[in-house]
């Protein structure tokens, strides 16, 4: 399997980080089925949500598997691999990492289980109670660290397995109604035991979350669009503050908390596929009715309006259509750079943004352009892009985006800079604009966003944009991207849950990480004991 950075980054200016998406989750129960190949294509369809690791775990009622690897879906699972995640339900993950680093050990599907039953689970969105979490399962597994935790998993998806499983006498649903209610923050779970499949989101709905229908099961995705590429119909949402499960009894549906919707409008604005709906809305449409919006808030006199591919183009069309001025591409974009496994050279690597855009020289040359995109975080790419573009003749460069300024950051899922990274945070409009070298420089309104969304002002979560946030932060200030890896460590248990032993496998040359293991038919599985658990590492 090759190796390096491998992500499909958005990024346009090496070593300028935009916005990262949130993750992609994924889980089917189909009876007959190729669920990890349906699995593997729902991730593939969520992609965009998550570049730096993915994982899928099966199992066939008996034995649960989990494989899992650093990089893009289609690097990390071939045809061998996935031959062998056999089994009737299946859960999938593709991560960009939140709460946690982004190591091996931190890739998902999570995994922890006891004598009675194994779980693995899927996480979309960031809690923000994370360490108030550790601290609970610390005080009840007296025996120390298991499963993940013990392989030295430093996320909040981790904690929540733990929960899920530190108590042999419940069962997982039994388990998941006392758990789910104790999290705060942004959570989309899909998991499983070796017989049923469950979906859990957060009473905001803070991270979107749908269920779809298979000629012979049930799917659910964090998109519908990755409902369409495994030929599953559009059944619902999964409503906030609701658990459902899924087995040979078919679909149930619980509630483990009232729901106070607050979705994130940023789904509409960047996240989302331009394809998926959310509330019922097509982000592709939303996102060309905010360029209309922008159009009429920030006019201006100019011979063409071209995107910033891809992000911008759908704004960049409702711009175009609402202010009668041509639409063209002025920008070509290079889109396997975000592929490359060699690091570019300092002399490459000086040409910034030219590793991923090319200006289309006879398009530019002499025009006044009205420039598109989606949003500004620290405004190093729009700088080097506004520069670009004039170095290729362009008479002038009015930037326009489709979103507010970013003044906060995300805590549920989104890893925006830090507000002192934050160019909004301590600059004005005009500020920004000469700090870009821009003509002129338009955000669409907060209401315009809104409107543009077609939701309730009342159901979205704004809080990148006003700083008001759904869901209250904690007073401790324990909170963020490292605060499992910097405090309150849970040290390994002396008993055989709390040790990692490793060992060779011998059809796959890679090394299995839990329990002691015995090879059944080249499948890995626990040694012993009802239940059976294990993780492949490539």
């Amino acid at each position: 399997m090759p190796r390096g950075d491998g992500r499909l980054s958005h990024d346009l200016v090496p070593g300028e980080k935009s916005p990262q998406d949130a993750c992609g989750v994924f889980g089917v129960w189909a009876p007959g089925e190729d669920v990890a190949k349906l699995t593997y294509y729902g991730l593939y369809a969520l992609q965009h949500r998550g570049q730096e690791s993915a994982g899928i775990a099966t199992s066939d009622g008996k034995r649960l598997l989990v494989y899992k690897d650093m990089g893009l879906v289609s690097q990390v699972f071939d045809e061998r691999s996935l031959a062998s995640l056999r089994g009737h339900l299946a859960v999938g993950h593709c991560r960009y990492s939140t709460t946690g680093g982004s190591t091996w050990e931190n890739a998902q599907p999570t995994l922890d289980g006891h004598s009675g039953s194994t779980v693995a689970l899927a996480h979309n969105g960031n809690l923000i109670n994370s360490a108030e979490l550790r601290d609970v399962l610390a005080g009840r597994r007296v025996d120390g660290a298991r499963g993940e935790m013990a392989r030295g998993n430093t996320t909040d998806t981790a904690i929540v397995t733990g929960l899920l499983t530190e108590d042999p006498d419940r069962t997982v649903e039994t388990a998941a109604l006392e758990v789910l209610p104790l999290l705060r923050g942004a959570f989309c779970f899909v998991f499983m035991d070796e017989h049923t499949l469950y979906a859990a989101r957060d009473p905001q709905g803070i991270r979107p979350l749908v269920i779809g229908r298979l000629e012979r099961g049930w799917v659910v995705a964090s998109e519908t669009a990755a409902l369409d590429i495994v030929g599953a119909s559009f059944v619902r949402e999964v409503e906030p503050g609701e658990l459902i499960a899924v087995d040979e009894d078919g679909l149930r549906s619980q509630r483990f908390a009232q729901p106070q919707p607050k979705g994130c409008v940023f789904e509409y604005v960047y996240l989302a596929r331009p394809d998926t709906t959310i509330s019922g809305r097509v982000v592709h449409e939303a996102r060309v009715e905010m360029g209309r919006a922008l159009a009429r808030e920030h006019p201006v006199d100019a011979d063409l309006v071209m995107p910033v591919p891809e992000s911008g183009t759908p704004a960049a069309i409702g711009y175009a259509q609402e202010s009668g001025i041509a639409y063209g591409q002025g920008l070509v974009k290079n889109s396997y750079v975000g592929r490359t496994f060699i690091a570019p050279s300092q002399t490459i690597r000086q040409l910034g943004i030219r590793l991923k855009l090319n200006p289309l020289r006879d398009v530019i040359r002499g025009r006044r352009l009205v420039v598109v995109d989606d949003s500004i975080v620290r405004g190093n790419t729009q700088r080097a892009l506004v520069r670009m573009l004039r170095e290729a003749g362009a008479a002038e460069v009015h930037v326009r985006i489709s979103s507010p300024p970013v003044r906060w950051p995300c805590f549920y899922g989104i890893d925006f800079a830090t507000r002192a990274e934050l160019i909004a945070t301590g600059l004005g409009v005009d500020e920004v604009c000469n700090s870009i070298g821009a003509d002129s420089l338009g955000y669409i309104s907060e209401d315009g966003m809104v409107e543009a969304s077609g939701q309730p002002r009342d159901r979205l979560c704004t809080a990148c944009f006003s700083g008001v946030y759904p869901v209250a932060l904690p007073e401790d200030g324990r909170v963020g991207k490292g605060v499992l890896e910097l405090e309150l460590p849970i040290e390994t248990g002396d008993g055989p849950e709390g040790r990692v032993v490793g060992e060779r496998h011998p059809q796959r040359q890679g090394t299995l990480v839990d329990r002691p293991f015995t090879d059944v038919d080249g499948v890995s599985t626990g040694a012993g004991g009802g239940a059976s658990e294990a993780i492949l590492r490539p």
